[in-house]
């Protein structure tokens, strides 16, 4: 017996494959919008750790700022200590300064020469005086240069023929004179001294 199927099967199969596509459909959608989520739960998490480690590292950089404005002042602090005890070193050694500044003067000043005005400006004295003739006034130099422990660095500015009335017939042919002179402190000789007796005990070490 043969049977023939009246009903419309094409129609059937047609709706079927609609009904599949249509639930494909919607599971990808569900799919996606799950992914979707999943997705921007992972970047709000990703945001909101980087932005605690954001806030995080400007607060490490405010304290930083803080330290390094700390240390500002402190060096601020330390130049200014140090600039006072300069002053003081070289207040206690400018406080005999005149007294060994005469003392070598009257040491090394030749005979035959004499001073008629002096001034002292900072560390520089410069000296005018009258000599009787120029040899004298280079001995004075070379006693300023060699033997002085206090003056240093002599240098003749000004050096003119006079002459001077010692009588009413006696007249006598002199050499003017203007010449600077350094100042030496106490304190020089020791900051000199200073890194020789630093280097001392390493040298005797090696």
């Amino acid at each position: 017996m043969i049977l023939v199927n009246l009903l419309p099967h094409r129609e059937a199969a047609r709706k079927r494959r609609r009904e599949n596509f249509y639930a494909s459909l919607g599971a990808a959608a569900v799919a996606g919008g799950l992914i979707a989520g999943a997705a921007f739960a992972w970047l709000q998490t990703q945001i909101s750790d980087q932005q605690d480690k954001n806030g995080l590292l400007q607060a490490e950089i405010k304290k930083l700022d803080n330290e390094i404005k700390e240390i500002s002042t402190l060096q601020a602090e330390i130049s200014a200590l140090q600039a006072r005890q300069k002053a003081v070193e070289d207040l206690q050694g400018d406080r005999n300064m005149p007294v060994h500044l005469l003392n070598e003067l009257v040491r090394q000043m030749p005979d035959g020469i004499y001073v008629t005005n002096m001034k002292q400006e900072d560390r520089v004295v410069t000296l005018q005086g009258m000599a009787q003739s120029n040899e004298r006034v280079s001995e004075l130099l070379r006693n300023l240069g060699n033997n002085s422990p206090w003056l240093l660095k002599p240098e003749l500015v000004e050096i003119t023929a006079a002459s001077v009335s010692l009588g009413p017939r006696d007249q006598r042919r002199v050499a003017n004179f203007t010449l600077r002179v350094g100042i030496k402190r106490p304190t020089d000789d020791q900051k000199k001294d200073a890194p020789a007796n630093a280097a001392s005990p390493a040298a005797a070490k090696g």
